[in-house]
């Protein structure tokens, strides 16, 4: 199997579980008698070891070879999904949730770097394009392998099934990981990448902060908005996989369209599209209509993170793609782990509606903000 097919499949079962377990564990704790804070903050643990090691894991992306790499992730995942089948409490969704988290971290920058180096400059938007629509399809498939399993197998179950994902990439690695490529760190001695001094990386890790943070909380929101409104696990499964439809087809053409518009445009396109599906949200009473504002979320939002690897990656040092990345994943993870934890909390003071409006704010000042920074597209 090609080192790039391979990644792609990787990224397709890592992600399908990823996506499966943040609804699986909103609406277990939900079942459980959770609070909307209490959900935040299960939510926020999923990014607290992204927040403290994606640098840390960034480092030995560039010098470690990934077949460990990735075969301990999918372990830790495996684990955190087992851990709430035998023990379904909330104590001990706090623990799954950040051994889930220790896995996406190790997963996240490992497998982006690994896009990176297998492309040439000529092909790195388009097979980064594809990563993202792999991951726009796993964003349809694990909402609704939570949604259906839990409805027609139990939460329990729903737990196997997703724990299962990770057996598969377990198997994947230990078959065809001999094909993956060495550590291609080449960076040299005392070189330092780019960093917070620089005032065009300030304002691209901002504004990927950002639509990290309106593309998490749209599809951690929409789940208690549809719990609210009396949605089943399955019709709010399905309304999130069109978000995951709407990104995979605007994917398609992410590298034409980074080809023919800047950065800061496509990024305001984003903005203006996120804002727009968060104002909308409140005002939604079934699934017809909620799935289509998520539709058109995804419209614009889809490829918000996609276009954010691009530009990071486009500007890393020689050999220091995966500590950039890791930077990268440093700042959006930890706008994941406070996200929840700090609108969850404005929630309770303002309710789930006052949220969403809040959010459509946010996502105008970030689309604000992209318009005062040129970003090049291409390495």
């Amino acid at each position: 199997m090609r080192p790039i097919y391979l990644t792609l499949a990787l990224t397709f079962f890592n992600f399908t579980g990823n996506n499966s377990m943040r609804v699986l564990l909103t609406l277990y704790a939900l079942h459980l008698g959770a609070s909307a804070s209490e959900v935040g903050i299960i939510g926020g643990l999923l990014f607290l070891f992204p927040v403290l090691l994606s640098w840390f894991v960034g480092g030995l992306a560039d010098r470690k070879a990934a077949r460990k790499l990735l075969l301990f992730a999918a372990t830790c995942a495996a684990a955190s999904l087992l851990l709430m089948y035998f023990f379904p409490s909330l104590p001990v969704f706090y623990a799954a949730a950040a051994l889930n988290g220790l896995a996406l971290s190790f997963f996240h920058v490992t497998l982006q770097n690994l896009i990176g180096n297998l492309s040439k400059p000529e092909e790195r938007a388009r097979n980064f394009a594809n990563f993202s629509m792999i991951g726009a399809t796993t964003s349809f498939f694990g909402p609704l392998l939570a949604g259906l399993s839990i409805d027609h197998f139990g939460y329990g179950w729903a737990c196997l099934a997703t724990a299962s994902l990770s057996l598969v990439v377990i198997s994947l690695v230990l078959w065809q990981g001999r094909h993956l490529p060495p550590a291609r760190g080449r960076a040299k001695a005392g070189a330092a990448p780019r960093t917070l001094i620089d005032r065009g990386m300030v304002v691209m890790l901002i504004t990927g902060g950002l639509v990290q943070l309106g593309y998490d909380l749209f599809q951690f929101y929409v789940p208690i908005h549809g719990h609210e409104i009396g949605l089943s696990a399955s019709a709010i499964g399905g309304v999130l996989a069109t978000l995951a439809i709407a990104a995979f087809i605007v994917r398609n053409f992410l590298a034409k369209l980074s080809e023919r518009y800047p950065g800061e445009k496509l990024l305001m396109w984003v903005f203006l599209t996120g804002a727009l599906g968060f104002a909308l949200v409140p005002f939604t009473s079934n699934a017809y209509v909620l799935g289509a504002v998520a539709f058109l979320f995804g419209l614009g939002m889809g490829i918000g993170i996609p276009l954010t690897v691009i530009l990071m990656f486009a500007n890393s040092s020689d050999g220091r793609s995966g500590q950039m990345l890791g930077i990268r994943l440093t700042v959006n993870n930890t706008v994941r782990m406070s996200g929840p934890m700090a609108f969850g909390a404005i929630g309770v003071a303002v309710g789930v509606s006052g949220v969403f409006w809040i959010l459509a704010g946010v996502m105008l000042g970030g689309g604000a903000l992209a318009l005062t920074q040129k970003f090049k597209n291409k390495a």
